[in-house]
C-alpha cells in the first residue's frame, strides 16, 4: 500500500484541500448564525401580521431551540452511522426545507412547527461540524479551524441582521425567514465536494479510503502513516460514558461542570439580545429603521469582539478572560437597566444606553461565547468525552429555549429595568462561579486534566 500512498501524497495539493474543506464545513456555523439572527428582525412584523401576543412570539422564537435540542441528541448516532459528511448533508437538506417552510407558514402554529424543523437541522449541524473539523484539520491549525466555526456563527448573525434591515422597509418577514435558504443551498452543494472523515472511515474498516483522504489533505506519506497509527490507537479507547456516569462520581462531577457551564453561558442574557434586539431598542425610544440598524451594530460588535478571545485565550488563560467578561456584562446590563428605570429622554441618553448594551456584547463575545465551548471539551475524560459533550450541548439548547421563551414575559411581568437588573445580577454571580468551580486549563494537557479529575481534586484545581 505504500507505493500508492506515496503517489497519492505527491499528487496532492494539501493547503488548498484543507482550507477548502474546513471553510465548507465551517459554513454550518454560518447557517446556525443566520437562523439565530434572522428571527430577531422578523418578530415585530410577524406579530403585526398574525395579530398574536408576546407569549406566542416567545413560542415562535424558542421552538427552534427545542428542535435543536432534539437534533443534537440524535446527531451522535447519526454521525457515527451515516458519517460526518452525510449527516451534514441531511442537515443541509432539512435546513433548506425548514427555511422555506417558515417563509410560507400560514399560521403562527405552523410557523412554530417550521421553526422546530429548522432547529433539528441546526442541532445536527452544530454537533457534527466541529467534530468533522477536528478530524480533518492538521494538528497545527486545528484550533484556528475550529475557531473559524465560532467566527462563522457570529458572521451569520451579522448577515441576518443586515438582511432583516434591508427587508424591514417593506416589513416582509417571509422574505426575512426564507432568504437564508440561499446560503443553505450553497452549503449543500459544497458538501458534495467534501471528503469523508478519515477517522470515521477507519471506524468503518475502510482503511484504504481513509489513507487516500489523508494523503489528499496532508500531502506527506510519512505524516499520513503516523496519523493513521494515532487514530488506530485512539479508537482502542472505547466510549463508556453512560456506564461511567453511573459508576464514577468524578466523571459525574465533570459532566455536571459541563452542564453548569452551558447554563451559565445562556443565562448571561446574550441570546435575549440576539433574539429580541429590535424590541429592546424600541423600548429605548427608537423607530423601526433605527431599531434595525442598531441591531446590525450588535451583530458587527459581536463579530469583532469574538476576535479578542482568539487573540488572548492562550496568552492570558481562560479564567482571567471570564472574570473580565462577566464583569463587563454585569456592568453593561446593570447600567442599561438603570437608564430604563430613570427614563431615556434625550438623544445622548439613547446613545449612551445603546453603548452600554454594545459593551455587554463585547463582554460576552470575548469570554463566555467561545471559552465555554472550549472548557466543556477540555474537562471531560477521554472515555466519557462523547457523553459529556452531548450532555452539555443538550443543556445549551434547553437553557437557550428557556431564555427565549421567558424574556418578553419578564418584560411585561416585572418591567424592563428589573429584567435587565436580573441578568446583570446573574452575571455577577457567575464571577463567583468562575472563582469557585471553573479550572484554569491554559497550557495543561487533556491527560493531566483527566488525572487531576479522577484523583478527586476540586474542580477548580483540575487544571493545575
Amino acid at each position: 500500500m505504500d507505493a500508492p500512498l506515496e503517489r497519492q501524497a505527491a499528487a496532492a495539493h494539501p493547503r488548498a484541500a484543507i482550507v477548502t474543506t474546513c471553510i465548507l464545513a465551517a459554513l454550518a456555523g454560518l447557517m446556525f448564525g443566520l437562523d439565530i439572527g434572522v428571527i430577531s428582525g422578523a418578530t415585530q412584523f410577524i406579530q403585526a401580521d398574525f395579530k398574536v401576543n408576546d407569549h406566542m412570539i416567545e413560542w415562535i422564537v424558542s421552538s427552534m431551540m427545542g428542535g435543536a435540542a432534539i437534533g443534537a441528541l440524535g446527531a451522535g448516532w447519526m454521525s457515527a452511522s451515516l458519517g460526518r459528511k452525510r449527516s451534514l448533508i441531511v442537515a443541509g437538506v432539512v435546513f433548506i426545507a425548514g427555511s422555506l417552510f417558515c417563509a410560507v407558514a400560514w399560521s403562527p402554529q405552523i410557523l412554530i412547527v417550521a421553526r422546530f424543523v429548522l432547529g433539528i437541522a441546526i442541532g445536527v449541524a452544530t454537533f457534527t461540524a466541529p467534530l468533522y473539523l477536528a478530524e480533518v484539520a492538521p494538528e497545527k491549525v486545528r484550533g484556528a479551524m475550529i475557531s473559524t466555526y465560532q467566527l462563522m456563527i457570529t458572521t451569520g448573525i451579522l448577515l441576518a441582521f443586515l438582511s432583516d434591515t434591508a427587508f424591514s422597509a417593506s416589513g416582509n418577514w417571509r422574505w426575512m425567514l426564507g432568504i437564508i435558504a440561499a446560503p443553505g443551498v450553497l452549503f449543500l452543494i459544497g458538501l458534495f465536494f467534501l471528503p469523508d472523515s478519515p477517522r470515521w472511515l477507519l471506524m468503518r474498516g475502510r482503511r484504504e479510503d481513509a489513507q487516500a483522504v489523508l494523503a489528499k489533505l496532508r500531502g506527506d506519506a510519512a505524516v499520513v502513516r503516523k496519523e493513521i497509527a494515532d487514530i488506530d490507537e485512539q479508537l482502542k479507547t472505547r466510549q463508556h460514558g453512560w456506564s461511567m456516569f453511573g459508576q464514577n462520581p468524578n466523571f459525574r462531577r465533570s459532566v455536571g461542570l459541563g452542564v453548569l457551564l452551558q447554563a451559565v453561558q445562556q443565562f448571561t442574557g446574550m441570546n435575549v439580545v440576539m433574539y429580541y434586539a429590535p424590541r429592546i431598542f424600541k423600548d429605548m425610544g427608537y423607530d423601526t429603521q433605527a431599531q434595525m440598524w442598531f441591531t446590525a451594530a450588535v451583530g458587527l460588535t459581536n463579530v469583532l469582539a469574538t476576535l479578542i478571545a482568539f487573540a488572548f485565550v492562550d496568552r492570558l488563560g481562560r479564567k482571567p478572560i471570564l472574570y473580565a467578561g462577566f464583569t463587563i456584562m454585569a456592568v453593561g446590563l446593570g447600567v442599561v437597566g438603570t437608564m430604563m428605570s430613570l427614563g431615556i429622554h434625550s438623544r445622548g441618553e439613547q446613545f449612551f444606553t445603546v453603548g452600554m448594551l454594545l459593551l455587554f456584547i463585547v463582554g460576552f463575545a470575548m469570554s463566555a461565547g467561545p471559552l465555554i465551548w472550549t472548557l466543556c471539551s477540555e474537562v471531560q475524560p477521554l472515555q466519557g468525552r462523547d457523553f459529556g459533550i452531548a450532555a452539555s450541548t443538550f443543556t445549551n439548547w434547553v437553557t437557550n429555549m428557556i431564555v427565549g421563551a421567558t424574556f418578553l414575559s419578564l418584560l411585561s411581568g416585572i418591567g424592563n429595568a428589573p429584567t435587565f437588573w436580573l441578568y446583570a445580577a446573574l452575571n455577577a454571580v457567575f464571577i463567583a462561579v468562575t472563582f469557585f468551580l471553573i479550572p484554569e486549563t491554559k497550557g495543561v494537557t487533556l491527560e493531566q486534566i483527566e488525572r487531576n479529575l479522577m484523583s478527586g481534586k476540586p474542580l477548580r484545581k483540575i487544571g493545575g
